[in-house]
């Protein structure tokens, strides 16, 4: 659905030259949630303004649904913008006009008849749940209302596309998970693609399929987002992922342990089941364990436990080689005293 080649976007200021994007290529699979991920500066915003030529790259080549937009100028740009939705966070809307002219307002731009105006509002507005507030000015709407109307009105042209541009960080909690759980069931029913830039993992742990780190412009790591929680590559993975799978213990408790600590990562359905109580058994080990969790990313399971082991050093091993066997990552984070 959308293919980034070798795309690159450089910013000239008074005395500087700063790239915003550095020669990124991802391809983005239709009908998925795609996350990019990183730190303020890391150039996921300048990256996705690209993907609808917001702003223009410098140098690459940007395909949307087979179409190469960054060939396109004038009308034949402005038709092909129409199948690519954005929502921010701070909204924007219009405060002059009532939530159902903010939706209209975009067929109103795409010129399509008033009938069909009122028909495809009223049901935008009833797959927000906003049916009700047809006639409210935005002053009168809490943030997860506004940020409805504003989905509403990205979705009114039947984008192909949908960006996302840090949608949730303007919100609490609870009316965050609200807004993922409207994504994912606009996702599902519509088969839209969303392309969702955020700094906050627990987004991406909810709702994305696959994902993208980026680091001072470049993309440092991709894959699925189960794959890249389970088994991080780089610092900076493991640091996002910490933020949300923590397994910090306190100092003094590790000064006091004795035998091996060693983190054990179960993945999949054996996340659920007794390996470690079966692997006590069966050897003559002792295990101290200083943090146990399982996490549920896209349903599926991911278990984190950080334990100190005692007993003779080849039942040791034979234990961890035994785990390694039950499709489970053995990280031994510090060898006995």
């Amino acid at each position: 659905m959308i293919e980034i080649q070798n795309l690159s976007k450089i910013y000239k200021t008074k005395n500087d030259v700063v790239k915003g994007v550095d020669n990124v290529t991802l391809s983005i699979q239709k009908g998925e949630i795609y996350g990019i991920v990183g730190y303020s500066g890391a150039g996921k915003s300048s990256l996705l303004r690209c993907i609808n030529l917001l702003e223009r790259p410098s140098t690459g080549h940007l395909t949307v649904d087979g179409t190469d937009l960054t060939s396109l100028r004038g009308e034949a740009l402005r038709l092909a913008r129409l199948k690519i939705g954005m929502i921010f966070q701070h909204f924007y809307l219009i405060s002059q006009k009532t939530v159902f002219e903010n939706i209209a307002f975009a067929l109103k731009a795409a010129k399509i008849p008033p009938k069909e105006i009122t028909k495809r509002v009223e049901s935008l507005l009833e797959m927000v749940g906003l049916s009700d507030k047809r006639n409210v000015y935005p002053s009168q709407l809490s943030g997860g209302q506004k940020q409805r109307v504003a989905i509403a009105r990205a979705l009114a042209n039947n984008p192909k596309v949908l960006l996302c541009d840090e949608a949730t960080s303007a919100l609490d909690p609870t009316t965050t998970k609200s807004i993922l759980n409207l994504l994912k069931k606009i996702n599902e029913e519509l088969d839209i693609t969303i392309v969702l830039i955020t700094h906050e993992m627990n987004v991406v742990k909810e709702i994305c399929h696959r994902m993208a780190i980026m680091q001072d412009g470049r993309v440092i790591e991709e894959g699925a987002v189960y794959k890249i929680f389970s088994n991080p590559k780089t610092e900076l993975a493991k640091e996002f992922i910490a933020s949300v799978v923590s397994f910090e213990i306190p100092e003094s408790i590790v000064n006091s342990c004795t035998g091996p600590i060693v983190k054990v990562t179960f993945r999949g359905k054996v996340a659920g089941e007794g390996v470690i109580s079966d692997t006590l058994q069966q050897f003559n080990l002792n295990g101290n364990f200083l943090h146990g969790s399982i996490e549920y990313i896209q349903e599926r399971p991911l278990g984190i436990f950080v334990m100190e082991l005692k007993g003779e050093k080849n039942e040791i091993q034979k234990a961890l080689d035994y785990i390694e066997q039950r499709d489970a990552q053995v990280e031994v984070l510090r060898d006995g005293i």
